[in-house]
C-alpha cells in the first residue's frame, strides 16, 4: 500500500527571498478533504482498521481553476515541454506528447512516446485514445483545455511571468505531489537555492551583463523586469543597460553601436532560431563584427551562448532552472 503523502519540507535560500512559492503541505486525514497553503488538498480513504491509507487523489490549483487528480497517475499527457523537463527529472512516465523536435535531443526518454498534436492545437482523437489519467497544458497549450477536460482530469500549469520563479517553484512542487515525488523535489528545490546563491556570489564582482537574442539575423536586448530578468534579479549580475524596456516580451531591438556603446563585461546570447529548429544565420555569425568584438565581453573571451532550449522553450522546469543557474554560475566564476 502506498505511503501516505506528507509534508513537503520548506526550502530555504536565494529563490525563497526571491519570493518563492510555500510549499505544498499534504495531511492525510480518513476520508477527509485539507486545504493546503498552496492551493492543493489531498482525498484519503481509510482501511478496515481505521488507518488512513494513501491519498487517491489529489486537488490541485492551477491557473484555470482546480481539479481534483489521481495521485501517481498510470497514463499521462503533457502538452508542455517545460513541464516534461520536469518530469524527466522526477523519472515520470509519459504517455503522449506534442510534437516537438527538441525532444529526441533535450529528453530522449519522451522521444518514443505518442504525439498527440502540438504545442498550440491538440489531437483530440489521439489525447482520447490513450484514455489518459491525466493531462497537463501550460502556456502555449493553455487554451487547449476545455477541448481536454471533457477527456480526462485536466490542469493549467501555466507561470505567473510577473513572478516566474515563485510560480515556477510551485508548479514544480505540485507535480511532485501529483507523482509522489516530494522528497525529491523538496531536495533538488534546496541545491538550487544553494546555486542560487552561489551564482549570485559570484556576480557580486564579475562586472555588468547583458542579455540579447538573435533571431532572424537581428538582435534584441533584455533588461531587468524582462523575461530574462532573473539574470539580474536572482543570479545577482549586475545590468549593463537599465533603459530597456521590461513589457517587451521581444526585448528591444537593438543595433551593434548600441552594444558597444553599452559594452558589458559579461554578454548573454540567445539563439532564439536555433531553439525553435529554423534555419538562419547561427548567433555567432550574427554577431561577429568589429563593433561587437571591440567590447569587454569579446575581449575578455565572456560572450556565452546560452541553452536556447532551457532559456526559451522550457525555462520554467525544473532540469531547465538548473541548467539556467549553473550556466550563469560558470560564467561569472
Amino acid at each position: 500500500m502506498r505511503a501516505a503523502l506528507r509534508p513537503t519540507p520548506p526550502t530555504r535560500g536565494l529563490l525563497v527571498a526571491a519570493g518563492a512559492a510555500a510549499v505544498l503541505a499534504l495531511s492525510a486525514c480518513g476520508g477527509t478533504e485539507q486545504a493546503t497553503s498552496a492551493g492543493a488538498a489531498s482525498t484519503t480513504s481509510s482501511d478496515a482498521a481505521g488507518t488512513s491509507a494513501a491519498p487517491e487523489t489529489v486537488v490541485v490549483e492551477h491557473a484555470q481553476g482546480e481539479t481534483e487528480v489521481p495521485v501517481d497517475p498510470e497514463t499521462v499527457v503533457v502538452f508542455d515541454l517545460g513541464v516534461l523537463s520536469t518530469l524527466d527529472v522526477l523519472d515520470a512516465e509519459v504517455a503522449g506528447v506534442p510534437e516537438s523536435g527538441a525532444l529526441a535531443e533535450q529528453m530522449p526518454d519522451y522521444a518514443g512516446a505518442t504525439t498527440v498534436g502540438s504545442l498550440f492545437e491538440p489531437d483530440v482523437e489521439a489525447v482520447a485514445a490513450l484514455e489518459p489519467d491525466l493531462i497537463v497544458v501550460a502556456a502555449r497549450s493553455a487554451e487547449s483545455l476545455p477541448a481536454l477536460e471533457g477527456i480526462a482530469p485536466t490542469i493549467d500549469l501555466t507561470v505567473d511571468q510577473t513572478d516566474f520563479l515563485a510560480s515556477a517553484r510551485e508548479r514544480i512542487e505540485t507535480l511532485g505531489t501529483i507523482f509522489g515525488e516530494e522528497e525529491l523535489v523538496a531536495e533538488r528545490l534546496e541545491a538550487l537555492d544553494a546555486l542560487a546563491a552561489e551564482t549570485s556570489e559570484a556576480a557580486a564582482d564579475a562586472g555588468t551583463g547583458l542579455v540579447v537574442m538573435t533571431s532572424a539575423g537581428e538582435v534584441s536586448a533584455y533588461g531587468p523586469g524582462s523575461r530574462f530578468g532573473l539574470v539580474h534579479s536572482a543570479m545577482g549580475v549586475t545590468p549593463a543597460d537599465e533603459g530597456l524596456s521590461p513589457e517587451a516580451s521581444h526585448g528591444d531591438a537593438v543595433s551593434f553601436e548600441h552594444l558597444a556603446d553599452t559594452d558589458p563585461d559579461h554578454l548573454f546570447v540567445l539563439d532564439r532560431d536555433a531553439a525553435i529548429g529554423q534555419e538562419a544565420t547561427p548567433a555567432a555569425q550574427v554577431l561577429d563584427n568589429p563593433l561587437v568584438a571591440g567590447t569587454t565581453a569579446a575581449q575578455s573571451d565572456d560572450i556565452h551562448y546560452l541553452d536556447s532550449f532551457a532559456w526559451y522553450v522550457a525555462p520554467a522546469g525544473l532540469g531547465s532552472l538548473e541548467t539556467m543557474f549553473t550556466e550563469v554560475r560558470d560564467a561569472v566564476a
